[in-house]
C-alpha cells in the first residue's frame, strides 16, 4: 500500500506540516524508518532527536510544529500509529470453507443453530445446541462453543478456546488462543475429612470491546454472574474466579489472580504477578503494583504495591529500610548490650 501524507492525516483526523503529496509506503519504530516510512514522537526524548530520524514523516502531539520533517500533528501521536499499522497491515480473514456459508464441513454443529452473514468457522470447531452467534464472527480451530451460548457481531475466537454452556459473549470481543471462558467455580463444602462439590450454576458474562489474552481462565459463578463489563483488556495467564466483576476499561496484566466475589472499578491497573484475595473491593482508577498482594480493599484513586499491599509512597520506603535491616539489628543488640552495663554498673550487680 502507498498513501499520501494528507490521506494519511485525513485518516487519523490530524493536520499535517510539510509535503502533503509526500508518499508513505509503511510503518516503523522511530530509530529504523526510512524515508518511505512513518513513524512516531509521543515523549521529550523522541521529540528532540526528531531530525535525526530517517522517517518520510513522523506523527507528532498537539503544540509541537518546531521540525524540518513532514509532521502529522494529532491529540494521541501512540494511538493514532496504531490506527495506521492497521491501514497498512489490515487485519486478515481466514477462509476455512469453499462453501458460500463459511462453515467448514469438518466442524461439528448441534442442534437450533442460529448463525449471521459472513462466519468463519474452521476444521474441528465444536458447538452444541442452541447457539446464536452474530455477524463476522470467526471460530479458528478446535475451537469449543458450549450448549446455549450467545456470541454477538465481529468477534474472533482463536485455536483451543473453550466457552462452555450458557455464557455471553458481546460485540467485538476477542479471545486469544487457550483461555477457557465458564469452567467451574473453585467451590467445596468441608464434609468430615472431604470436601463436597458446590455446584456452579451461573455464566460468566462478557461485553463489548473485551480481549481476552491467550490461556485465561474465567470461571462461571456459583449463582449469577462472573461480569468482564465493557471495554476490559487481559493479558495472557490471567486468572478471574467465581462471581468476580471486572469494570470498564480495566487492565488486567499478565500472571494476575483475582479470588471468588472481588469487585473492581473502572479504570483500574492490575500489575504482573499481583493477587487479589476473596470478597473485597479494588475502587476506580486503581493502580496495583506488580506481585502485589491485596488482602484487604483500596479505595478509588489509590496506587498500592508490596505484601500485604500498602499505599505505594509508604512501600517505597520500606524498600529503602529493608537492606539496612541486618546492620540495625547489630546496631540494636549493641545498644541493648550497653544499656545492660550501664544498669547493672547503677544498681550495683543487684
Amino acid at each position: 500500500m502507498k498513501i499520501s501524507l494528507k490521506k494519511i492525516a485525513e485518516f487519523v483526523g490530524g493536520r499535517f506540516k510539510g509535503n502533503s503529496e509526500k508518499i508513505i509506503a509503511g510503518i516503523a519504530p522511530f530509530n529504523e524508518a526510512s524515508s518511505d516510512h512513518i513513524t512516531f514522537a509521543d515523549n521529550k526524548k523522541l521529540l528532540k532527536k526528531i531530525d535525526e530520524t530517517n522517517a518520510g514523516a513522523v506523527i507528532v502531539p498537539s503544540g509541537f510544529e518546531e521540525s524540518s520533517k513532514n509532521i502529522v500533528i494529532v491529540d494521541n501521536p501512540r494511538v493514532a500509529f496504531a490506527k495506521i499499522m492497521e491501514l497498512f497491515h489490515p487485519p486478515s480473514r481466514p477462509n476455512y470453507s469453499n462453501s458460500t456459508d463459511g462453515i467448514c464441513s469438518n466442524a461439528y454443529i448441534g442442534n437450533n443453530f442460529v448463525c449471521g452473514e459472513n462466519v468463519s468457522i474452521a476444521p474441528f470447531v465444536v458447538i452444541g445446541n442452541n447457539v446464536v452467534l452474530g455477524n463476522n464472527v470467526i471460530l479458528h480451530p478446535n475451537a469449543v462453543i458450549g450448549d446455549d451460548v450467545v456470541i454477538g457481531d465481529d468477534v474472533s475466537i482463536y485455536p483451543n478456546v473453550t466457552v462452555l454452556e450458557r455464557c455471553r459473549i458481546g460485540n467485538r470481543v476477542i479471545i486469544h488462543a487457550g483461555s477457557v471462558i465458564g469452567s467451574d467455580g473453585y467451590g467445596f463444602a468441608p464434609d468430615g475429612d472431604k470436601y463436597y462439590k458446590i455446584p456452579q450454576t451461573g455464566i460468566v458474562q462478557i461485553d463489548d470491546d473485551v480481549e481476552i489474552g491467550a490461556c485465561n481462565t474465567i470461571d462461571r459463578a456459583t449463582f449469577g454472574k462472573t461480569w468482564i463489563r465493557q471495554g476490559v483488556k487481559t493479558d495472557n495467564l490471567v486468572q478471574i474466579a467465581h462471581n468476580v466483576t471486572v469494570g470498564e476499561n480495566t487492565l488486567l496484566v499478565a500472571q494476575v489472580a483475582i479470588a471468588g466475589s472481588v469487585v473492581i472499578g473502572k479504570h483500574a491497573t492490575i500489575a504482573g504477578q499481583a493477587g487479589i484475595s476473596g470478597h473485597i473491593t479494588v475502587g476506580d482508577n486503581v493502580t496495583v503494583g506488580p506481585t502485589a498482594g491485596v488482602a484487604k480493599s483500596v479505595p478509588d484513586n489509590q496506587i498500592v504495591s508490596g505484601t500485604p499491599a500498602m499505599p505505594h509512597k509508604l512501600w517505597l520506603r520500606v524498600q529503602r529500610v529493608m537492606p539496612m535491616l541486618p546492620e540495625l539489628s547489630k546496631k540494636i543488640s549493641e545498644i541493648e548490650k550497653k544499656l545492660n552495663e550501664i544498669e547493672n554498673e547503677t544498681t550495683g550487680g543487684r
